[in-house]
């Protein structure tokens, strides 16, 4: 049969091969604005658009564009267009045909743990790499205890690993009110029985309970007391907060980024929060030692990954390589910020909604919501 030549490729081997370097060429058939507004890039990724239904009559147009000898991975949206359209790529005699399974949709919510390092005194911090989507979540352990900051909705992935590694989810806390993507912060806290955390200025409107995080806010982790600081950090939202976590690591939430900055925009108040948004990268976070390693909770390309797929960099590099932190005139800045930025990410109003508690969007509607790149830095496609 044909579909025994014709095989499945998951969002996780798909990661790997990104992660690797490995050459994989594919055929993205989805329509051309979903596929200008974000695709799969990276390492030795090579990547076409032809639409569906350009194909429905043969795949005869996309053969003597499609190389011999090389990987080919056919993606949809959902998976369906995708295997239709390999099917065909393996009658007309093509070898190594695969369909990305569950299509745009499951790489979108694909997350890969890949461990930052060990804590001074015991425990572990891991960034969790939601590589369609661009957004970092963090775990720290420590004894039998773990934290979670800025978790996704597929909360799943936490709670299967804090089991594999014999700990318990004591606390959740989200850096801000997010607006790209929606937050399972509070329902793991629901889940694990454990504490929610939320800085109470992006927390004005919200319909639920929650632990308000207050600039100096110590949260400790675990027996031996790994110590979590809340920083007071706004700019991306009124309420944006950092955390200092051992002394080692610097979280920014949406506030900086390895190539990056955060954009002000995304509540409709960003000439109100430009001030503090440079207030914050130019003097708050340039008191803070050089050798703070930050792990910011978006990336914006896929450059931006490194060993192993870890996205980090030490704070006083950036201050060197980053373009949002070398712009000494405030005008110069405010312009940057506010102007010429990139496109607003996907349904960010009705995040903000589902993440105040104002809406409750089932898992389809929140899939279709998130679909798309973040888009939280100023510099962002």
């Amino acid at each position: 049969m044909v579909t025994a030549t014709m095989k499945a490729m998951t969002s996780e081997q798909l990661t790997k091969k990104l992660l690797k370097n490995e050459e994989l060429f594919i055929l993205d058939v989805r329509n051309t604005s979903e596929y200008d507004n974000w695709r799969i890039e990276g390492g030795k990724i090579d990547i076409i658009n032809i639409p569906y239904f350009d194909l429905l009559d043969g795949v005869d147009p996309a053969l003597d564009k499609i190389p011999n000898g090389k990987d080919i991975l056919v993606v949809c949206a959902k998976e369906g267009s995708s295997k239709f359209v390999a099917e065909q790529l393996v009658e007309a005699g093509r070898t190594n045909i695969y369909y990305l399974e569950g299509g745009m949709k499951a790489w979108s919510e694909y997350l890969e743990p890949v461990k930052v390092g060990d804590l001074k005194n015991g425990g572990e911090l891991y960034q969790f790499v939601r590589i369609g989507k661009g957004c970092l979540s963090y775990m720290v352990i420590s004894g039998k205890d773990a934290a979670v900051i800025d978790a996704v909705r597929m909360t799943d992935v936490f709670e299967q690993f804090a089991k594999e590694h014999g700990v318990q989810i004591k606390h959740t806390l989200d850096t801000h009110l997010h607006a790209d993507h929606i937050s399972g912060g509070r329902r793991l806290a629901e889940k694990m029985n454990a504490k929610y955390w939320l800085p109470p200025k992006d927390a004005t409107e919200v319909t639920f309970p929650y632990e308000p995080l207050e600039d100096g806010d110590v949260i400790t982790v675990g027996n031996t007391e790994i110590r979590m600081k809340a920083l007071y950090s706004p700019g991306h939202t009124v309420g944006s907060t950092s955390f200092l976590v051992d002394d080692q690591y610097l979280l920014t939430g949406d506030i900086l980024f390895v190539a990056s900055i955060g954009r002000p925009d995304l509540a409709g108040k960003a000439e109100d929060w430009v001030s503090d948004l440079r207030k914050t990268l130019y003097q708050t976070y340039k008191n803070l030692s050089e050798d703070l390693i930050v792990l910011p909770a978006h990336f914006g390309q896929v450059t931006e990954l490194g060993e192993g797929g870890k996205v980090s960099a030490r704070l006083g590099d950036l201050y060197r390589s980053n373009p949002g932190l070398n712009i000494q005139d405030d005008q110069e800045f405010r312009v940057m910020v506010t102007e010429h930025l990139p496109p607003q990410p996907n349904a960010y109003q009705e995040i903000r909604q589902t993440n105040m508690g104002k809406m409750t969007p089932n898992e389809e509607e929140q899939r279709e919501m998130e679909l798309g790149p973040n888009r939280c830095a100023v510099h962002d496609k």
